[in-house]
């Protein structure tokens, strides 16, 4: 029986469902499972293009690479793992690395949701990124990619983007 969670911007109001891939990526829709629901600020993305993510403390079990991907499609939910390291520097607009391990911070996760088309994983200083595509979203794509476009235009302050369980779908 497949299990499903929702993706919600919580200032916008809006919210889609996706269906966990796991056949797919196992282990990763595990961990995810695992540790929700999460909450924390959203960001757009730089590089990548029709993206959004939060960044969210590690919860201790790597899934490693599994249903990996360089060129997400619309409607693919990804997870990385980033260290301080990776993300110390100030040009991301986060806390510094120095910050980060001073603040007691180990891993992080990325969830990423890709909503439109053209994308590609690759950052200036950290080379090829890719991601574990550990979910697709079935429902609301349409609504969450208006939102998302109004995150790139607008702007994510004090926007959240929570990930929760979801019941299956009835009927």
């Amino acid at each position: 029986m497949s299990r499903f969670i929702t993706i919600t911007l919580e200032q916008r109001g809006v919210t889609c469902r996706a269906r966990l891939l796991d056949e797919e990526a196992p282990r990763t829709c595990s961990a995810v499972w695992d540790a929700l629901p999460v909450s924390a600020q959203v960001y757009h993305g730089k590089y990548a293009r029709n993206e959004i993510y939060t960044l969210v403390p590690h919860p201790g079990r790597e899934p490693g690479a599994e249903n990996t991907t360089i060129t997400p499609i619309p409607g693919d939910v990804c997870w990385f793992t980033f260290d301080g390291d990776q993300l110390g520097n100030a040009a991301y607009g986060y806390e510094t690395q120095d910050e980060h391990r001073a603040a007691g911070h180990g891993d992080l996760v990325d969830l990423a949701v890709f909503y439109g088309r053209n994308n590609l994983l690759v950052n200036g200083d950290q080379g090829w990124v890719p991601g574990n595509v550990f979910a697709e979203i079935v429902d609301g794509l349409t609504e969450m990619a208006a939102a998302c476009q109004d995150l790139w235009m607008g702007g994510v302050r004090g926007e959240r983007l929570t990930f929760a369980r979801a019941d299956p779908p009835q009927g």
